[in-house]
């Protein structure tokens, strides 16, 4: 292999199929070579990869390839030998290359070939070898040539082929009567720029197919001149004008042969009209044509000077389809009384509301359209139609329309389908709606909801309300019985309910995907309705998306499966009230446990001190004590006193002195006159209360005299221990001083865990801690 071809062979191998969406140029430019090439492909595009030469191996791996592009490439010889290992091509498309001949002997290898198109390359002659008789599939077929003799053809003429396509914009010589020797149903030819003799080559066109189409056609003043009498004297019953420069006369002079022709559908695409504009007269009598479609019109005059305007020549054209697209169209006349119009498409032009105004004379149409053009007023285009007693379709799409709702609203009551997508239509439009109707589509407008105003409309069998802003379903209860077909895809419904989508259950059609669902505990419902109405819904279930919240974003509904919990409030409650009490058994177990409670109430004693010290003028409560505390006790409960009370609270240090009658009552005085010096003498007074305290006759008057000589100056100063537990009815009644203290006083309890005892001494030397001046003649002199 040589250093080019070799080159050559690198360059083809960075080529990418179409199915990995490398196509065009990007298959040469690319410096990526791929991992692996589809084997399974079946179309291949290499077009404009500026390939020079083709090696048979490199089409080994396709072995399934129907379709290959080779267009616009360099190719100067092809042998149709590189196919053999492509059994199943279909479509080869070679054209503009630089071919000049082609090895007929390896057109074998492309038998099974339909579509072959060759068009545009370097070839002299229009010579076919008599390989190409082997071609027995072959049904579309391109080419071109310079010259194109008698015997071109001869090879394919026993065949009978669907189209052939003639690129003769540089064909320089014909010979009469060539194409006579094709066979085809449809003959596209670009006629020649400079031919002496074009005129026997347009003979030999419009007498070979039955649908002719004509592209680059050009002329002055003489173009009915050049194809007048052949279009009446031929057999072609469609025929097709492409691309076409004439003045405006010259175009209605064709319409009028045509008129008289075999010519029953004539199609006008990209028309570039000269010269002039006025209105044309017209000879309708007789005529064949059934349908006009002029499409792409690029006026280049725009004024005129006739009585008529120059578009009355469509008005007045007594066929049943016309259509004029895409020709700056801002108005049509009212046709005459004589038309026999069933079809009229007026799309992308700038038509506006005073179109077919007071119109009576469009008493065939059934079909109208209007897509695209500057419609505003819903009332006017309702009104137009109410001299249209036969309309049945009415297109008035891609507009301005909305409804004023005070304006009145009347339609042909034939009309049966009305599209009136992309507008500006609201929710009114309800109020303006004819009754007759069976297809409506609403799609792309401002449609917020709809409601009873659609109850109406009881022939209506499908509804577009597509790309609205629906938040939910429609009640479909208002809808008639004969709807078949719901459509309210791509709209803002977010919680749609089971209810909604039960009452569209009679709905044999329901497309509601695409939708801003959010995901929660509400269309779980929802989800188990769709499930069993699945076959309603189209589209279920890849078209209905979560897209709230965030995190779950993308996932399909079918697979949302939130927790029972979650969703049931009675559940969840239950829940949570079952936990508190729970929660609230289980405190109440430890605090019984680690005595909780006991604490608390320390703790409190222990505030409630700090906060009345706090707030009385300690100086004065001191004057003329000489102990912290005077104990009251039974005799009995001795040991805990002498054991535990006073050693606690004394600890020896001197900080606390405790009044006690074994050591600090004065002998030779009464039991009484100690008691009572004793409790004036002390800061507070301690009573150690047991079932033997109720017992003692002394513990009583200890503790009477101390309450009526203490509460008086401060109700603080009494405190009152529990050391053992008092029942109630063991108090004598005799004793009611002591149940009133017991009841409107805290006491203290006396823990029997070791573990609380410091606690309770902590608590009870803060309760009698102040600073009394302790100088010992002070401690045992009472005056």
């Amino acid at each position: 292999m040589s250093d080019t071809h070799h080159i050559l062979w690198l360059n083809f191998l960075q080529l990418y199929v179409s199915m990995a969406g490398i196509t065009g140029e990007d298959c040469f430019h690319s410096q990526k070579l791929p991992d692996k090439l589809s084997l399974h492909g079946t179309k291949l595009d290499l077009s404009r990869c500026n390939i020079t030469k083709l090696q048979p191996s490199i089409f080994q791996t396709y072995l399934n390839l129907q379709i290959l592009d080779l267009s616009y490439n360099a190719l100067e010889e092809l042998d149709f030998s590189v196919f053999q290992y492509i059994p199943v091509l279909q479509k080869l498309d070679i054209s503009y290359n630089k071919l000049q001949t082609i090895n007929c002997n390896t057109l074998q290898y492309i038998r099974g070939i339909t579509h072959l198109n060759m068009s545009y390359n370097y070839f002299d002659t229009m010579f076919l070898c008599k390989e190409f008789a082997s071609l027995t599939k072959l049904r579309h077929l391109g080419l071109s040539a310079r010259r194109i003799g008698r015997h071109d053809f001869l090879s394919i003429s026993h065949q009978e082929l669907d189209t052939i396509f003639l690129g003769l914009e540089h064909l320089q010589l014909y010979e009469p009567g060539s194409l006579q020797m094709l066979n085809t149903k449809k003959l596209h030819v670009v006629l020649p720029e400079m031919l002496t003799n074009s005129t026997l080559l347009l003979y030999d066109d419009f007498n070979i197919s039955t649908t002719l189409e004509i592209s680059h056609l050009q002329c002055d003043e003489t173009c009915d001149l050049i194809i007048g009498d052949i279009i009446q004297k031929s057999k072609i019953s469609n025929l097709i004008l492409r691309d076409i420069t004439i003045p405006w006369n010259e175009m209605g002079k064709i319409l009028q042969i045509s008129w008289h022709s075999s010519v029953e559908h004539l199609f006008i695409y990209s028309f570039t009209f000269i010269k002039n504009f006025n209105y044309i007269p017209f000879d309708f009598s007789e005529g064949s044509l059934k349908s006009l479609t002029i499409e792409n019109v690029i006026p280049q005059v725009f004024l005129h000077s006739s009585e008529k305007h120059p578009l009355t020549l469509f008005s007045d054209m007594i066929i049943k389809n016309l259509t004029i697209s895409n020709a700056e169209l801002t108005h049509l006349p009212c046709p005459g009384e004589n038309n026999i119009f069933q079809s009229l498409i007026l799309t992308n032009n700038k038509i506006t509301d005073g179109i077919f105004t007071q119109c009576q004379t469009l008493s065939s149409i059934q079909y109208l359209n209007f897509q695209n053009n500057i419609l505003e007023r819903l009332s006017s285009i309702a009104s137009m139609t109410t001299m249209m007693k036969t309309l049945k379709h009415l297109d008035v799409s891609l507009n301005r329309l909305y409804y004023d709702f005070s304006a009145t609203c009347e339609w042909s009551q034939s009309l049966l389908f009305l599209n009136l997508s992309r507008n500006k239509i609201s929710d009114s439009i309800f109020n303006c709606l004819p009754n007759n109707l069976e297809v409506l589509d609403l799609s792309s407008n401002q449609i917020l909801s709809i409601g009873k105003g659609v109850t109406h409309l009881k022939s209506l069998k499908e509804l577009y309300l597509p790309s609205n802003q629906l938040s939910h379903i429609p009640d479909c209860g208002f809808f008639s019985k004969n709807l078949m077909y719901l459509n309210i895809d791509e709209n803002f419904i977010q919680s749609p309910s089971m209810e909604q989508l039960t009452k569209c259950q009679n709905v044999k059609q329901i497309i509601v995907g695409n939708n801003k669902y959010q995901c929660n505990c509400e269309l779980k419902a929802f989800i188990s309705t769709a499930e069993v109405l699945q076959g309603n819904l189209i589209g279920w279930p890849q078209s209905f998306i979560c897209e709230y919240p965030q995190e779950l974003k993308g996932l399909i509904l079918k697979d949302f499966h939130p927790s029972e919990i979650s969703c049931n409030i009675f559940i969840l409650l239950g829940l949570i009230v079952g936990t508190m009490v729970l929660l609230l058994i289980i405190m109440f177990f430890l605090c019984k446990y680690f005595d909780v409670p006991w604490y608390i109430r320390m703790i409190l004693q222990w505030l409630r001190r700090k906060y009345r010290l706090k707030n009385r003028n300690n100086e004065e409560s001191i004057i003329g004590k000489c102990f912290h505390a005077f104990i009251s006790y039974s005799q009995q409960d001795y040991e805990w006193v002498q054991n535990s009370l006073i050693p606690n609270l004394e600890k020896g240090d001197n900080s606390i002195k405790i009044c006690h009658h074994v050591r600090d009552f004065i002998p030779g005085r009464t039991i009484i006159e100690n008691i009572i010096n004793s409790i004036e003498k002390s800061y507070k007074s301690i009573f150690v209360l047991s079932p033997n305290f109720v017992q003692s006759e002394w513990c009583h008057y200890e503790l009477y005299f101390a309450q009526h000589s203490l509460f008086g100056k401060n109700s603080d100063n009494l405190i009152l221990i529990l050391l053992d537990p008092i029942p109630q009815y063991l108090i004598p009644n005799k004793y009611s001083q002591l149940k009133a203290v017991m009841k409107r006083k805290t006491y203290m309890e006396w823990p029997k865990e070791k573990g609380k005892h410091g606690l309770f001494w902590a608590n009870l030397r803060e309760a009698i801690q102040t600073n009394i001046p302790l100088e010992d003649e002070d401690i045992f002199v009472f005056t």
